[in-house]
């Protein structure tokens, strides 16, 4: 399926402020680097092919052309408020489309993956800039199987390789954008608090041995300020940044 996600197909979708200006490029090296600080917030930046890609601590994110929804959402958080919890923000706003879509469930992995039978299917990067913050998503739709990535450290999925199905991207962009809208908007309002109870119960790490760095011990949550909550030897600990590594025998 080989339509784009051209202005003229997304925009007439769109039903919220996210989405204005709608950038679109047909290759670019990253969605994050297309928004500018001066924008409004709600701007957001599509392409088809990205050439440079970034996910959390440098990776790369790549997907064959027309194959996955990339965008980057311009947002500028109310005081008070940690730019860190939008990668869980951004999360739910996938997982939740997603869902609607596959009409199966969707888990968060701590911090920013969406995950689906245990395969990821999306990721999200959040990125402080001059005061506002760059909200990237990367979402896989219609790769094959062996478009995707053979040496991924969690073992990667798309839309079409679950169910099959080849999806127009630009209605899944459109609820996707109205989806964030709508959690953001909470999250603006009440924090994480207002969406905590959705994040928990799809949270693939609780019960599990897990490690972070050089911390490890049983996953028991996700915590109201998104922090990840270890029940180690020495005590409760709660984590607010790091690289997650599953148990071997508690992978998700």
């Amino acid at each position: 399926m080989a339509r784009t996600l051209a202005p003229d197909r997304v925009v007439p979708l769109l039903t919220g402020r996210f989405g204005s200006p709608y950038l679109h490029r047909l290759a670019c090296t990253s969605t994050q680097r297309l928004l500018q600080p001066g924008l409004p917030e709600g701007a957001v930046a599509v392409c088809e092919e990205q050439t440079a890609g970034r996910g959390r601590l440098g990776r790369t994110w790549t997907a064959p052309a027309g194959a996955a929804v990339l965008c980057s959402i311009l947002l500028r958080p109310p005081p008070g408020r940690q730019a860190a919890e939008l990668s869980l923000v951004g999360g739910l706003a996938v997982a939740e489309v997603v869902e609607e879509a596959l009409g199966a469930p969707a888990g968060l992995k701590w911090p920013n993956d969406v995950l689906v039978s245990g395969r990821k299917l999306a990721g999200i990067l959040a990125e402080s800039v001059s005061g506002a913050v760059v909200l990237g998503v990367g979402l896989n739709v219609n790769q094959a199987e062996g478009d995707l990535p053979p040496d991924a450290r969690t073992p990667p999925a798309s839309m079409r390789t679950v169910d099959g199905v080849a999806r127009d991207r630009a209605p899944l962009l459109a609820a996707l954008l109205a989806s964030l809208e709508r959690a953001y908007d909470t999250w603006g309002e009440l924090g994480l608090a207002g969406l905590h109870a959705e994040i928990a119960r799809r949270d693939v790490l609780a019960g599990r041995r897990v490690r972070v760095g050089e911390l490890a011990g049983i996953a028991a949550g996700i915590d109201a300020a998104g922090a990840l909550v270890l029940d180690t030897p020495s005590g409760r600990r709660a984590v607010i940044s790091g690289e997650v590594s599953v148990s071997a025998l508690d992978a998700p």
